[in-house]
């Protein structure tokens, strides 16, 4: 198993960053994005999420050549041993009035309520053939992403540890999971912008965790999130994490119709997934629309 680290305090920043921004919103670099994203990652305090961002290697993208969903284990497993699966065990976590399963000792969760962070909006859950998909159980760091960035290299039980680690799940809206697919900061982040800081967090510390790479494109996308919260903790750390307000509208209900009413908005580049999206703003197939 690849050895799992903590970054540690990087030095003096070699550049200060002067940012002009909304609390919670990420910022789109100029042209010289790199060198920009680099220097917020120099100017970041210790024990930042961003300044863990400078811990992560930076190459391209491996083929996804060989990569199928058992390479990480078959399923849902019982890796803690606690005689549940995966799964029940996430949502038992992370669902609010759950209900279990009479006879299963608490395990099997078949009904409760998800605070969406994806969304930002409450779901329902009940389990049943048609209905248990409304949530579903997202790898923040995708399996996909996860092989094509280090995890070819794994043994099987590092990948079937990843894929059941819990700093590595969220119970989220279920239509969201399927639209992210395998999709990294560059290319998909939670409609809801007031989760967005705490979603790069996150995939950040798990990627320090088992020694994965970003690439360029990622990393300026997770540096433009954090520069807009430049004390957001790294998950485990132990710092507390800011308050971050509610959504003030249901995000799924905003609509655009042209690039210049994004720009209009302010909202732009917009990203596949964010509130508004159309596949007419993104004319390269790139997931980013509107970028001119």
């Amino acid at each position: 198993m690849p050895p799992r680290r903590r970054p540690a305090p990087l030095g003096a920043a070699l550049a200060l960053v002067s940012l002009v921004l909304l609390g919670g919103c990420e910022t789109t670099f100029g042209s010289d994005t790199a060198d920009t994203a680099e220097a917020a990652i120099e100017a970041a305090r210790p024990d930042t999420a961003l300044a863990a961002l400078g811990e992560l290697a930076v190459k391209g993208r491996a083929p996804r050549t060989g990569y199928e969903r058992d390479q990480f284990g078959a399923g849902w497993v019982d890796t803690d041993r606690n005689g549940c699966d995966t799964r029940n065990d996430v949502l038992a976590r992370d669902l609010t009035g759950e209900a279990f399963e009479p006879g299963t000792r608490d395990c099997v969760v078949v009904s409760g309520t998800l605070a969406d962070p994806y969304s930002g909006t409450t779901i329902p859950f009940v389990r049943g053939q048609d209905t248990s998909d409304d949530v579903q159980i997202d790898h923040v760091v995708a399996l996909s992403d996860a092989w094509q960035k280090g995890a070819q290299g794994w043994d099987e039980a590092t990948r079937t540890a990843f894929a059941n680690d819990p700093e590595n799940l969220l119970a989220v809206d279920g239509p969201l999971n399927q639209q992210k697919s395998d999709g990294d900061a560059a290319t998909w982040l939670p409609p809801n912008t007031s989760y967005r800081c705490s979603y790069v967090a996150r995939q950040v510390a798990v990627k320090l965790d088992y020694g994965l790479w970003v690439t360029t494109a990622e990393r300026d996308a997770i540096a433009g999130v954090l520069a807009g919260c430049p004390d957001e903790p790294l998950p485990g750390s132990g710092a507390p994490a800011p308050d971050v307000p509610a959504p003030a509208t249901d995000p799924v209900a905003v609509t655009y119709p042209d690039c210049a009413a994004v720009r209009a908005a302010g909202v732009a580049p917009i990203r596949r997934g964010e509130p508004g999206w159309s596949d007419a703003f993104d004319g390269d197939g790139d997931g980013v629309g509107c970028e001119g």
